[in-house]
């Protein structure tokens, strides 16, 4: 059984026409229909039911196929990892990371990063299936919520505690207090993100406990129009404390919310099948040392 031959039976599966997948392979139906009887007689079954001019898959082609995927993920991470000693500082890295997190965690890693690996290539993409697309192999890492149920090829490393709290303009009468019950936000106009946005799903599981609604002054998909919206008096809005503290604005004032204080854990995840290479554990580390930076700062500034 030769890895060709199960690349060939692959594509197969993929268009479940012959002349489609020698047209892909760049090679004669012939060829391919040969090389498909050699793993059949070598596996000693059948591997397509042939129906007229369509096939499928019997019980040992289904086999065959499931089993065939496990060995191209391993004929990848060889790849990837061989590929990693030769250039170790190059290649490249794929992050997923949830929508307005890259104001936080990102801005100023990447340009400090970039400035240490030049020749590193990396994307860092917002989206709100985070787990979904490190656990299809879409992205090396992920930067999101803890997953309740992980599957057990996710290798989850924990990196904060991320707690929100209620941005108003520091001339709001609720500037003045340190802390307000979290259901007092019924009383005041709010603007937040779309319903999709992590932090308005946990925004909205705060409300349902305490049996309420937030009125919603405005809805936006970007942090720089909820800041502004803030600034500006149209509304209050509620973000982590860690970014709020970072931001630097003076007309923006952070006051703690109490029972409940939102918050959720903060992690990284990959897949422990798939291979991550020097670039991936270096960024870990360096998003490690960056966020517990970025926590001294905040505390020193509070006092």
């Amino acid at each position: 059984m030769e890895l060709r031959q199960l690349e060939y039976f692959a594509a197969i599966c993929k268009e479940m026409h012959f002349s489609r997948a020698a047209e892909n392979l760049c090679t004669t139906q012939s060829n391919l229909s040969q090389q498909i009887k050699f793993l059949e007689k070598e596996l000693g079954m059948p591997l397509f039911d042939r129906i007229g001019k369509k096939i499928a898959l019997t019980d040992a082609g289904r086999i065959l196929l499931e089993q065939s995927q496990l060995i191209f993920e391993r004929v990848d991470y060889i790849q990837g990892a061989i590929s990693d000693l030769k250039k170790m500082e190059g290649g490249k890295l794929d992050i997923g990371i949830l929508p307005g997190d890259g104001d936080l965690l990102f801005d100023a890693l990447l340009l400090d990063f970039h400035r240490a690996y030049p020749k590193l290539s990396i994307s860092v993409s917002e989206t709100t299936n985070v787990y979904e697309e490190v656990l299809a192999g879409n992205r090396d890492l992920g930067v999101t919520t803890m997953p309740e149920r992980p599957d057990d090829r996710m290798a989850i490393i924990p990196l904060f505690h991320e707690e929100f709290a209620l941005a108003v303009r520091s001339d709001h009468p609720a500037a003045r207090l340190k802390a307000i019950p979290f259901e007092q936000l019924k009383e005041l106009d709010m603007v937040t993100f779309g319903p999709d946005h992590q932090i308005t799903k946990l925004i909205r599981s705060c409300c349902q406990e305490k049996g309420m609604e937030l009125h919603h002054a405005m809805v936006t998909s970007t942090l720089s129009t909820l800041i502004s919206m803030v600034e500006q008096g149209i509304g209050a809005c509620i973000l982590p404390r860690l970014l709020l503290d970072n931001l630097g604005r003076e007309q923006i004032t952070a006051v703690t919310l109490l029972h409940p204080t939102p918050s959720q854990e903060i992690c990284i995840i990959y897949r422990t099948d798939k291979y991550l290479g020097k670039a991936g554990r270096i960024f870990i580390e360096a998003l490690q040392a960056y966020i517990q930076r970025v926590i001294e700062s905040a505390n020193r500034s509070l006092g």
